[in-house]
This record gives C-alpha cells, structure tokens and sequence, in this order.
C-alpha cells in the first residue's frame, strides 16, 4: 500500500504575511499600514539609489560630480527625495488605509466602498507617479540650468527609475491589499473590474522589467550617435542596464507570476481535499481578476456539491441507501421484476395501549429506539428496511441487492434483533415473521411519484406471522421456506414444529422457532389460534 505525501498547506490568502482573513481587525489595520508603508519606502529609496548611479557612471554625458554640482547632489537632491517620500507615505497611504477602514472594523462594504478597494493600487501608483513625474521635472530642471547638457541624461534616467518603481508599487499594493479585497468580494463583486487582468499585469512586468530597459539601450545608442561616447563608456552603459534587466525584469516576473500563481494553488489545494471527500472545502476569494473568478467558481462548484450530497444523504434515509444508490446509477421506471426474497416483519405489542398511556413525545422517543435497533441489524447483513408502518418495520433481503443467502439473513437478523430488543427497548415487546418466497420487486405508483417496494406472497406471510409471533413464547416464529431456503450455518439455529393455516391463507404454513426457544413451542398452534383463525 503506497503511503500519498502530505500536501503542503497554502496560506488563505496566498502568503503568510497576510495572515488569514478571520484575524482581529486591530491586527488587519496593521498589518496592511505596515504592508503598505514599508516596501513602498524602501522601493523608492532603492530607485533614488539607482537614478543616482546612473547618473553618475553608467549613462554616457557630462559628469554631475564638478564642484558645480555639489549643492544640488548633496542638499536639493537628498531634501526632495526625503520629502516626497514623506509625502508618499502620508498622502498616500495614509489617505487609501482611511478609504478602507470599513474594511478593519468589520463593516459591511458598500458598493462604493468595494470599487474603492480595487481602485486602491492604482490610486496610490497614480500618487507615486505625480512624485516621481514631479520629481523628473525638478532634477531635469535643476541640472540643466546648471549644464544644459545633462537634461537628456538626467531626464532619460529619472524617467527610467520612475516607471520601474511605479510598477513595483501597483504590484506591491495589489499585494498588501489582499485582505482588502477579500472581504470585499465576499460582500459582493464589484460592478465593473478595477484590476489588470492576467494579461494585463503579465504585459506590465515584461514592458517594465525587460522593454524599457531594452528602450534605455536603444535611447543610449542613438545618443552615442549625436554625441561622441566612448567604447569604455558604452560597455558600462550596456552592461549596468543589462544588470537592471536581469534583477529587476526577473523580480518583477516573479511578483507578477506569484500572483498569478497564489490563486491557482488555492483552488488546487481545495480540489485536492474534495477529491479526498472533504466537501467542507472553500477557498478565499481576493484576486480581482480572472482568478478570482475562478476561485469563486470553486466554491460555487463545492456549494453544489454539498447540496448535491446532503439531498443524497437525505434521499437514501427516506428510500434506503443502496434503492438511492440504485436509482443515481440507472434512470427508474415503474415496473418490477420477480426474484426470490426474505422478509422480515416486525410489529410492536400493545401500540395502541402505549399511545394512550404515553405523552406523544414519549411515543415518538420509544419508536425512534426502537427502528434505530431493527435498522441496524438490518443494515448490517445487507438488508433493505422498506417501510415504516406506524408501530411496525417491513425489511426486505434479496432485493434491490441480491444476497447469495438472503433467508440465512434474515433469519440471523431476527434473532439478534430479538435479543436486542428485550435489554435496548425494554418498554415495549414486539412480534417478529419471516418468510421467504418468489415476489416482484421494483418501482410502484405513477410516474409523478412512486417508491420502490415488494410484492408477493412472502410479504403477506411475514405480516400474518408476526401477529402470530405476539402470542407465543419468544416472539419470533418464520416459516419452514425460510428456514429450508437457508444455508446450514444458520439453520441448526432453528428448529420445526407445528403447521397452522395463517390468515387469509389456503394452505397451512409450517413453522420454525429458534432452539434456543424451543421450550413451548409445542404449544405455538394453540396459543396462536385466536391471531390466525
């Protein structure tokens, strides 16, 4: 027997540093504030990095390091970037944390309030361009006045490290805005889609990660051509953007694809435990585009399959489970066809009695105690308890599923059912019969509705022999078919004795009591009489 490894766990909403969606919403709140605040920081202090680098070595022009150049490297350049960083922080996610409130004091969203949580990345990318973009203008402005020269420089770089850090900051918002848009879709889907799409966000990361890079080359070489650059320079210029095509391209790719991905194993991990019958599976609902439909569309599909299985359950405790599992597995018709079958009857002694000197809720207790043994001993030797009459069980063996020795089991489950009925059910004595005969066995009623039941000669027996079976020691008698029809292990248990001609019957009907009981029996057409006559 192959032992299946254990499935790696997948966080609710694809990350652990997300935490999960049931989580306290003072913890949410910061946990998004922090999500949000620090990556965006860092982010933007490593792109000042990197403008500043390729500035200084890596584009060809004139150099900024003159002593010209040193109160605006030293004093402009590090004051504007700490500000807009500041404002950014601030202005930016300060102001998207107080949009989403709603969505950290467990209030219910509106319709407003759930676009809100989509527009969010692109709010705060918007923010981040207006800095950066005012920040082009600024830098451009500053070292052109103090070389006209450096404009194309310093704007071709400024630009460049701007686009790239805006497209890390939708795909990091997107991120730490899960929670977010979790809550917001499990309220309800948005109207209209404030996300890229698979596409869209796979198109971002190569266009941001790989294309403008590939552009920054292209823009360096048609410069080389208005203005000298040597080999040297070149070579650098070349090498330093194919570094930023490998690191940033190449992380870029990955956030984009791990966000594509966490959804994808959501769902495959919910598979995973419904093909393992674990209906109860769901996954959270965060992703805003195509995924997120599909992860809908998941728990839909389980929904349904819950539905699905509780009107199964419930289908096969009104019908029997194998006549439900026959009736899923083939389309049913009305008709029957004849086979050889055992049934059992079982009647309680004196019902009417009990009702009268019990309140309904203790009548009702003592039958449900009472079909709970009778079913279970049927049950377990492949049975099929057909009906419920009131005080009385009708239990059919042979039919809807063939048993090799269906008299043999029925014959054992009246026995046990017997002795479980006199320490279980002490309130009560009942009368069981069995008989064993030909009958017909299928679908009775109209096509609107019908049931599937026994008909034939060996029902009537059953029923005549456990009114019998009330009056005589023991209160278990089957006739002599059934014991004949039943394999040896079974039939030492039981032993003839005399012939009585039941009600409603030509021919007399020869009976059988277990040896175990054997003390009285002689006596079962006399005490009887009065039930068969």
């Amino acid at each position: 027997m192959t032992m299946r490894p254990p499935r790696r766990s997948v966080a609710p909403l694809g990350s652990w540093l997300l935490g999960s969606p049931d989580e306290s919403p003072r913890r949410r709140r910061v946990r998004v504030q922090l999500l949000l605040t620090a990556p965006l920081v860092l982010t933007n202090l490593i792109g000042a990095l990197i403008a500043c680098l390729l500035v200084s070595v890596v584009v060809p022009g004139p150099s900024v390091w003159s002593a010209e150049y040193m109160l605006a490297n030293f004093v402009a350049v590090p004051v504007f970037v700490l500000t807009a960083v500041l404002i950014g922080v601030t202005w930016g996610t300060r102001r998207i944390v107080s949009d989403l409130r709603w969505a950290t004091v467990d209030r219910a969203p509106t319709e407003s309030d759930r676009s809100a949580a989509f527009r969010a990345p692109w709010r705060l990318t918007r923010v981040q361009a207006a800095l950066w973009g005012l920040g082009w203008v600024f830098f451009t402005t500053l070292y052109g006045i103090i070389d006209p020269q450096t404009i194309p420089k310093v704007a071709f770089t400024v630009a460049f490290a701007g686009i790239t850090i805006c497209a890390f900051c939708y795909l990091l918002t997107e991120f730490a805005l899960r929670p977010v848009a979790a809550r917001a879709l499990s309220s309800g889907e948005p109207r209209t889609r404030r996300t890229l799409g698979i596409t869209g966000r796979t198109v971002l990361a190569w266009i941001l990660g790989t294309g403008v890079p590939l552009l920054g080359l292209m823009l360096i070489a048609v410069f080389s051509f208005i203005r000298y650059a040597s080999p040297t320079s070149l070579a650098v210029s070349i090498l330093a953007l194919g570094g930023v095509i490998l690191c940033f391209g190449l992380l870029l790719v990955v956030i984009s694809v791990r966000a594509t991905e966490a959804p994808i194993r959501s769902v495959q991990l919910g598979m995973a435990k419904v093909a393992d019958g674990d209906l109860d599976a769901e996954v959270v609902v965060y992703d805003g585009t195509e995924l997120g439909e599909l992860q809908t569309g998941f728990n839909r599909m389980a929904e349904g399959l819950r539905e699905r299985e509780k009107i199964r359950d419930l289908f096969g405790r009104h019908v029997g489970q194998e006549v439900a599992s026959n009736a899923l597995r083939h389309h049913p018709e009305l008709g029957g066809e004849e086979r050889d079958v055992s049934v059992l009857f079982v009647d309680i002694i004196g019902s009417t009695t009990m009702a009268a000197t019990r309140s309904p809720a203790e009548v009702v207790d003592l039958l449900n105690r009472f079909f709970n043994v009778v079913v279970d001993e049927v049950d377990r030797r492949c049975g099929f308890v057909n009906k419920f009459e009131g005080d009385a069980a009708l239990a059919i063996f042979g039919a809807p599923v063939a048993l090799d020795d269906h008299a043999g089991a029925a014959l054992s489950a009246a026995r046990a059912l017997r002795e479980r009925l006199t320490v279980e059910v002490r309130e009560c004595e009942a009368g069981i019969g069995i008989a064993t005969g030909r009958a017909v066995a299928g679908n009775i009623g109209a096509h609107e509705r019908f049931e599937y039941t026994v008909i034939g000669d060996p029902v009537n027996e059953a029923a005549r022999l456990s009114e019998l079976a009330k009056n005589v020691p023991g209160r278990l008698v089957a006739s002599q078919r059934a014991t004949d029809a039943a394999g040896e292990d079974e039939r030492r248990h039981w032993t003839l004795t005399d012939s009585v001609t039941l009600r409603g019957r030509v021919e007399p009907t020869r009976l059988a009591v277990p040896t175990a009981l054997l003390e009285g029996a002689s006596t079962v057409a006399d005490q009887g009489a009065d039930s068969v006559e």
